[in-house]
């Protein structure tokens, strides 16, 4: 497996399909590359390059005991664009990959990226605030680190069901189920918690509103870790522009659940 070298010397994990137009799939909390198991082969297959980066403290990544802060961690994207010379690209970020790719854009612009998407991100904001009233309470997101602490796997397993919206009559076999459990995992506890604390503190609201590319949000209306009314139709309110999808028996795992559709609406986003 390849490398690149982040400016702080840590070796980031990436790999990379195809050719043609290019697409940067950056991963949600906890997972890795492996999660894009059901757009690359799509992608690749209908003409397009994909790279998947493995977060620092993620999966094949070194471990580092810092660098888990939004503009290091947006910095390791640029290192991945910049050392691969990846031009006109489209970014794809969920969950906390989507609050990375827009901190990104803030920090580097978007002189190597020609669109993005926000797939079930967690953005513009989590926590309850002016802007945000219907935010997440303190004491809410103080019980998810306190559970997250004491048993990471347990906090895991038992959302899991929730994840993909399962009670909808979404078909996930348990045996995907405990995949995606495997591969939240194979995380650097210390990362874990680093990233999931970062991810629940970041408001985006004055970031997204400042974006000056094509942007596309799509959101599972079922999503129980990033709630619609405070995510995704927030973000595509914020967001000049934006175009917006929204799926009503969608969860946090649409990336698996409604794979053929969000990969088709992907693809005619990149078209148009």
């Amino acid at each position: 497996m390849p490398f690149i070298t982040a400016a702080d010397g840590t070796l980031l994990a990436y790999e990379d399909y195809g050719s043609g137009p290019t697409v940067v799939f950056i991963a949600g909390w906890a997972l890795s590359a492996d999660m894009w198991e059901h757009q690359v082969p799509w992608f690749v297959s209908a003409g397009h390059r994909c790279v998947l980066l493995d977060r620092r403290g993620h999966a094949r990544s070194q471990r580092p005991s810092t660098g888990y802060d939004l503009d290091t961690l947006s910095d390791d994207i640029a290192a991945l664009l910049d050392q691969l010379d990846l031009r006109d690209v489209t970014l794809v970020g969920h969950s906390f990959g989507g609050v990375e790719v827009a901190h990104h854009l803030s920090r580097h612009g978007s002189g190597r990226v020609a669109r993005a998407v926000f797939l079930a991100a967690c953005l513009p904001s989590m926590r309850r605030s002016e802007a945000n009233p219907d935010g997440l309470p303190q004491e809410v997101i103080d019980a998810t680190m306190a559970a997250l602490r004491a048993d990471r796997q347990k906090w895991l397993h038992d959302g899991s069901q929730a994840f993909f919206a399962t009670h909808l009559g979404n078909d996930v076999s348990p045996a995907l189920i405990d995949d995606a459990i495997r591969q939240c995992l194979n995380v650097a506890p210390m990362a874990a918690l680093a990233v999931q604390e970062t991810n629940l503190a970041a408001a985006h609201e004055v970031e997204l509103a400042e974006l000056d590319l094509p942007v596309l949000v799509l959101h599972g209306a079922a999503d129980a870790s990033a709630l619609v009314q405070i995510t995704g139709r927030r973000t595509a309110a914020i967001v000049p522009g934006a175009v917006y999808r929204e799926y009503p028996t969608a969860g946090h795992g649409l990336y698996i659940t409604h794979a053929e559709t969000i990969n088709a609406d992907i693809a005619e986003f990149i078209k148009a």
